[in-house]
């Protein structure tokens, strides 16, 4: 007798097929069946009126200290996440030491200590969180505890140092390996290096993803050299956030769509994931360098966490430098001063763009999310998910409802390697959720943006109820998903 029976709902089942009308059965942690079942069950419930997807695989995330710090992770399970990719951007979890030092930016509160990737994984499966977690390595972390922030070339012992924490990451199980080309220490990091340290994953199914060195007037070039790194080291690609940054770059994205679809003829397996808003987050120091905002203007930088300065939060750095009765560039070397680690929302991209790469066919969905649960974060942390299957799909028509869950579940769960999910089928692990096509919608704005989507109605993690009406449960029923060796 199966322990849960979904009934009479309408079937997403994350292949991008056309939804059916059938039932669903749990037992355990995995889906017993699809279709239509006159059996009992422990208990039932009455889908009519809802849809059922896979649980949403968020493939960009740097959910890889509030795994540890909020393991509930509300705001991700409430918007019907119930995986996360961390490791994003070359920021990852080990080794300790670095990895800590840049955990700080996102959440004071200590972490315990861990040994490793292995450490951290292994953390993580006797801690469970409320969410699934795959780790990529963080190129940045590893080249940090190999040679601090150093604007130089590695030595040859320095090279050894970051293929060993590579090797001990890969065979801890991660998934691959990600750059962060505009922070340090990644952005001193020339191509060869890259390329040297990602041949470490070939042939493991692993994959390269990276934060481009330039995502606007340099979009193409960067492209250029993330399909240069996949194909001299012969793996796999995922560019990370696809857009094009600030006015002088919009409309790039129609030729760099294109050198992913030349890259894809010749043979290398190479997507992208994007969040669904025109704008990003990320932090000050990252962006403000010399006296310069990069891509941005001063008007559409907005702090979005300082810890100790919340009369910040909120307001740009144009208006900030107003109140302090002084330049944008002094506004901004004073709040770096008093928060190094100040988080901020950039508003840089145009809505056409954002359309055009998600209709791609390259393009999965990845929130991107910064996870300062305090200040006022990106919107998307909550609502990425409900933003794309209610405004995009529904509303906007950019892709039909069964495309737009097949970008965030069958499809990203094939990229990364989760064999046993992204699609409802007999024998995979039952994460689902259940949803209301004609109000699913995220409610987070950038004024107030800490609200969880409306119309997820229910969200199932490893078969257990871990969301529902936009409230967690409370379980935590996640898992830990590591890389099947070859």
């Amino acid at each position: 007798m199966a322990d849960l029976i979904i009934r009479d709902v309408t079937i997403y089942d994350g292949t991008g097929a056309e939804p059916v009308s059938g039932d669903i059965a749990i037992e355990g942690d995995v889906i017993a069946g699809v279709g239509a079942f006159s059996a009992s069950a422990a208990a039932s419930i009455d889908g009519k009126g809802l849809a059922a997807a896979p649980g949403f695989i968020d493939v960009h995330t740097h959910d890889d200290f509030a795994a540890v710090l909020h393991p509930e992770m509300a705001f991700k399970t409430t918007g019907g996440v119930t995986t996360s990719v961390v490791g994003n951007c070359g920021m990852g979890a080990a080794p300790w030491a670095s990895a800590n030092r840049m955990a700080r930016a996102l959440d004071p509160a200590p972490l315990p200590e861990w040994n490793g990737h292995r450490g951290y994984l292994d953390l993580l499966a006797r801690h469970r969180p409320s969410v699934n977690i795959a780790m990529l390595i963080g190129h940045g972390t590893v080249r940090h505890a190999a040679m601090g922030n150093d604007a130089r070339a590695p030595t040859g012992a320095e090279m050894s140092q970051m293929k060993a924490m590579i090797a001990e990451g890969l065979e801890a199980g991660a998934v691959g390996l990600s750059s962060g080309l505009i922070y340090d220490p990644g952005r001193f990091a020339h191509t060869d290096e890259l390329v040297e340290l990602a041949t470490a994953m070939r042939g493991t199914g692993a994959l390269y993803a990276t934060h481009m060195r330039d995502e606007g007037t340099g979009l193409l070039d960067s492209v250029r050299e993330a399909i240069a790194i996949g194909e001299r080291a012969k793996v796999p690609v995922q560019i990370s956030h696809h857009k094009a940054s600030g006015r002088a770059a919009w409309g790039l994205v129609k030729t760099s769509l294109g050198l992913i679809e030349e890259a894809q003829r010749r043979g290398l397996d190479v997507h992208a994931d994007q969040y669904p808003y025109t704008a990003g987050s990320t932090i000050l120091s990252a962006i403000y360098r010399n006296g310069g905002f990069g891509n941005a203007e001063p008007e559409s930088v907005v702090i979005a966490s300082a810890a100790s300065h919340s009369a910040w939060e909120g307001k740009s750095i144009a208006a900030i430098a107003s109140q302090m009765g002084c330049d944008a560039a002094s506004a901004a070397e004073r709040v770096l001063e008093a928060e190094p680690g100040a988080t901020v929302v950039l508003h840089m991209m145009c809505e056409d763009d954002v359309k055009t790469v998600m209709a791609h066919p390259s393009t999965m969905i990845g929130s991107d999310g910064l996870p300062t649960l305090g200040g006022k974060p990106h919107p998307r942390l909550y609502g990425t998910f409900a933003r794309v299957l209610g405004h995009y799909a529904r509303d906007e028509k950019v892709f039909p409802l069964a495309e737009a869950v097949y970008r965030m579940t069958g499809f990203p769960a094939r990229k990364f390697g989760f064999a046993d999910r992204g699609v409802l089928k007999p024998g995979f692990k039952a994460d689902l959720v259940l949803f209301d096509p004609k109000t699913v919608i995220d409610r987070g704005t950038f004024e107030d943006p800490n609200r969880t989507p409306e119309g997820i109605a229910a969200v199932y993690v490893n078969g257990q109820l871990t969301a529902a009406s936009g409230k967690s449960t409370g379980a935590r029923a996640g898992g830990v998903l590591r890389r099947a060796r070859r």
